[in-house]
């Protein structure tokens, strides 16, 4: 029966239905790319790494652990990195570089890919011989025109470039970017000059083992003196759990962003079975007066649509595999293993049990009021009298679309609060939606404009008669122009973030890693080019040994204080003063200030001080560069990161930390690259050792990566924007009866094509604009909300675009609603009506 009462609505039944397809093909192709990634990181795990095992710390490893690091494996690498400058004499190019000082036969594992091949062993050679060459990233040769047999100075030293760098295992084109590489003998690190008092150096040893080593197994024993000791390690099996967290992180929140794509579909299947249902009437109470059920009509009813369902969802799984081959692509900048594209039966298997679920849960809403037809309805006129009963069935099936809801979000972050978040997200979206179209009819119809032309009147009335389209078509189309309208804009709140230092009296340059006796003369350097010095601040390194008296130790045998391990793992660089700068409000307490005893009385930033979960008063103890320092919590700061300045997580105050080992920052602006040119090279020739970052050029980076982000976002927003054009379509096809029945009846009343069309115009033209102002009042909102509560800057959006939308979105809802109303406006009311009747 399902099959033989399909046969004349098919094409409705399966344009309605195609609006699952988006939905579907964005999560199967989102999944897909999540588990073929999941797949390239364990197969390449080691690659990631290079090696078995690395052990790291900030400080030369002490002599009392050399000869257990050396028992551990007699196949190792020693590196020596950090940030310094680089000079191409040939073209007098300047930039800061990471150098990586290497001796050994690192990398064990995965492709170093040179040109020319022969550069590997070269290098090698070299490094054993002592010989001055260097490996260099392909990224800055090209930016400085640089070729194979040029040179290249590092410190003191000038090197010949010998090969250039294309792929190092575990290091992304994302990462050489931001800083590219450059390789030299470590056994020549010490005459380049770099290594000095107070500069931040990673000290690297890189293991392989015998195969089938357990690694995790073999360096448990040695974890406690690895803590003390301050140092890292990293074996295969964390860094593939780290990396794998990270990407599966982006797919979720991608799945999330598809999802919604597919909710969407689902308002407009729930509203076009509505109206299809309306049409059905008649047949359903013909089927109760054969004997029918009302449980049998509803079931062939959900069968179609359930049917529908599984083939929207099929063909989605479809679209969703040729588009996990794109996203490899999108996302190479970023991904540090080659992704190996391979159909994910289990994400099609989701993607095609998803679809059919939503298809069928949405279309319940509909269909339940099929089991209230009454066979009398044969003989009368009133549909509303079997549906507008309350029906106990809708609440549960509301439960379950929302347990539904919930579980998938869970699924997706493996979070509670993300997942109850992420549902009463949607909730308030598509309620505010709703909201704004039901108090549209509401307003029209209780303040309907009697004296307006009979053109509007007809419009506005179509606003709220049966069969009205208002709700779907402003929560469709609201939702979709939501997602691109906040996307713009917060794009937009990023990149005002990061553009501070492009104009005003910002800092553009910093200088980092001068040394107590560099200072007079880098200052020199600074004045003769007659640049200010906005900022020049001493910073010290050093680490958290105790809180009130408990080291990071005591915190993990007791978790119930819940102070983070990394609290006790990471560097801190803190200065001294006892003021506030600019960029920071004092939020309680007291400034930096020592104590009448002599303690020091330090400040900490308000956000880091609630993560450690600290009060004013408690105690901490910090490890500067082996001296313990006793300190007490005075005060908290509120800082504002946006700032171009040198901002800290803790200060201290002045008379404390004059004597420890520590380096200067200076900030600068420069006018333009000549003069950042000739900085750079006076800095490289006198003080090698000191790190010029250059802002302009890191915020271009920035600029880079956060359009292909944008991409990748708006990529998956348009499933959800071309998913609401489907719901619009579908929804306007669906209603062709009704809208084509009163369009006949005006005609045969006398009103001419033109009157039709512009009562057409008017009714889709108001909905098309309350769709799109509804989602930019919503995009508005979230993105105020963001600016103001998370990234603490301006709102201020450009109106120009978002106006675009709101037009774009109003002329193409306007399209299709008179497409829709060709038939009646170029055939005869006879021919249609009768072909309606058949």
């Amino acid at each position: 029966m399902a099959w033989r009462d399909s046969r004349r609505s098919r094409s409705r039944l399966l344009l309605f239905i195609s609006a699952i397809v988006l939905g579907i093909a964005a999560l199967v192709g989102i999944n897909g790319f999540g588990d073929n990634l999941a797949r390239s990181i364990d197969e390449q795990a080691r690659e990631l790494l290079g090696a078995d095992l690395v052990v790291s710390s900030t400080q030369p490893f002490e002599p009392g652990l050399q000869p257990t690091l050396r028992k551990l494996s007699p196949t190792r690498s020693n590196e020596v990195a950090f940030a310094s400058m680089v000079q191409f004499p040939k073209g007098q190019g300047v930039r800061l570089a990471q150098i990586r000082a290497l001796t050994g036969g690192f990398p064990y594992y995965g492709d170093w890919v040179l040109e020319p091949a022969a550069a590997v062993a070269a290098f090698r050679q070299a490094s054993a011989s002592q010989q001055r060459v260097a490996l260099v990233d392909d990224a800055l040769l090209v930016q400085f025109g640089a070729q194979p047999g040029d040179s290249i100075k590092v410190g003191k030293l000038t090197f010949l470039i010998a090969g250039r760098v294309r792929k190092t295992p575990g290091q992304s084109g994302f990462s050489a970017a931001v800083a590219p590489t450059v390789f030299i003998p470590g056994s020549l690190l010490s005459q380049t000059g770099l290594v000095q008092r107070g500069s931040r150096i990673q000290y690297r040893i890189y293991y392989q083992f015998a195969a089938g080593t357990d690694v995790d197994r073999l360096i448990k024993p040695l974890e406690a003196r690895f803590d003390k000791a301050n140092i890292d390690t990293d074996t295969v099996a964390s860094r593939k759990k780290q990396t794998g967290r990270s990407f599966a992180d982006l797919t979720r929140f991608l799945n999330l962003v598809a999802f919604v794509a597919l909710l969407l579909g689902c308002v407009g299947v729930a509203s076009a079975v509505s109206l299809y249902v309306r049409e059905k009437v008649s047949a359903v109470a013909v089927l109760r007066c054969l004997g029918a059920s009302g449980q049998q009509a509803l079931l062939i009813y959900l069968l179609q649509t359930a049917l529908m369902g599984l083939l929207g969802a099929v063909v989605g799984a479809a679209l969703g595999t040729a588009v996990q081959l794109l996203l490899p692509q999108v996302f190479a900048g970023f991904l540090p293993v080659a992704v190996r594209v391979a159909i994910s039966w289990s994400a099609v298997l989701q993607g095609v049990l998803t679809g059919v679920l939503v298809a069928v849960l949405f279309a319940l809403l509909p269909l339940l009021s099929i089991r209230r037809v009454s066979p009398l309805r044969t003989l009368r006129a009133s549909f509303e009298e079997d549906s507008s009963r309350p029906d106990p069935l809708r609440l549960a099936v509301f439960l379950l679309i929302a347990v539904f809801i919930t579980g998938f979000a869970y699924l997706q972050t493996r979070e509670w609060k993300q997942a109850l978040g992420f549902a009463a997200g949607l909730v308030v979206a598509f309620g505010a939606l709703a909201g704004l179209a039901q108090g549209l009819r509401l307003l029209v119809r209780r303040y309907f404009p009697t004296s307006w032309s009979y053109v509007w009147r007809q419009g506005l009335a179509n606003l709220y008669r049966p069969n009205n389209q208002t709700i779907t078509l402003t929560v469709s189309i609201g939702l979709g122009v939501f997602l691109l309208a906040t996307l713009y804009m917060l794009q937009g709140l990023l990149l005002g973030r990061v553009q501070l230092a492009g104009g005003g009296q910002q800092p553009n340059l910093v200088l980092f890693d001068i040394q107590p006796e560099q200072r007079v003369g880098v200052n020199q350097i600074i004045q003769n080019q007659h640049l200010p010095i906005l900022q020049q601040v001493p910073v010290v390194t050093m680490r958290l040994a105790a809180i009130n008296g408990r080291s990071g130790a005591d915190f993990q045998k007791d978790s119930a204080r819940g102070v983070p391990k990394w609290a006790f793992s990471r560097e801190y660089r803190v200065t001294y003063r006892n003021k506030l700068i600019t960029s920071e409000k004092l939020e309680a307490g007291q400034r930096p200030a020592l104590a009448a005893d002599g303690t020091p009385r330090i400040s900490i930033e308000d956000g880091y001080f609630k993560r450690l979960k600290l009060k004013l008063g408690d105690t901490l103890t910090f490890n500067v560069q082996g001296v313990p320092i006793n300190t007490v919590v005075g005060g908290t700061r509120i800082v504002d990161w946006t700032q171009i300045q040198t901002n800290f997580l803790v200060v201290f105050p002045s008379g404390v930390l004059e004597a420890a080992p520590q380096f200067y920052a200076l900030m600068t602006r420069v006018p333009n690259n000549a003069v950042l040119g000739s900085v750079q090279r006076a800095l490289v020739s006198r003080y090698p050792n000191v790190s010029a970052i250059d802002l302009g050029l890191i915020l271009q980076t920035l600029d880079d990566i956060l359009g292909k982000i944008s991409f990748v976002i708006r990529f998956m927003a348009l499933f959800s924007i071309a998913t609401g054009l489907l719901v619009l379509a579908s929804s306007v096809v669906v209603s062709r009866y009704q809208r084509v029945q009163e369009s006949v009846l005006l005609r045969t009343l006398g009103a001419s094509r033109r009157q039709i069309l512009r009562i057409t115009l008017v009714e889709y033209a108001v909905l098309g604009l309350l769709a799109a102002l509804a989602g930019l009042v919503l995009a508005s909102a979230a993105a105020w909300a963001l600016a103001y509560w998370v990234f603490e800057v301006n709102f201020a959006p450009e109106p120009g675009p978002l106006l675009l939308l709101a037009a774009f979105t109003t002329i193409l809802t306007v399209l299709i609603g008179l497409l829709n109303s060709r038939e009646v406006l170029t055939r005869p009311p006879l021919e249609v009506l009768r072909g309606e009747a058949g």
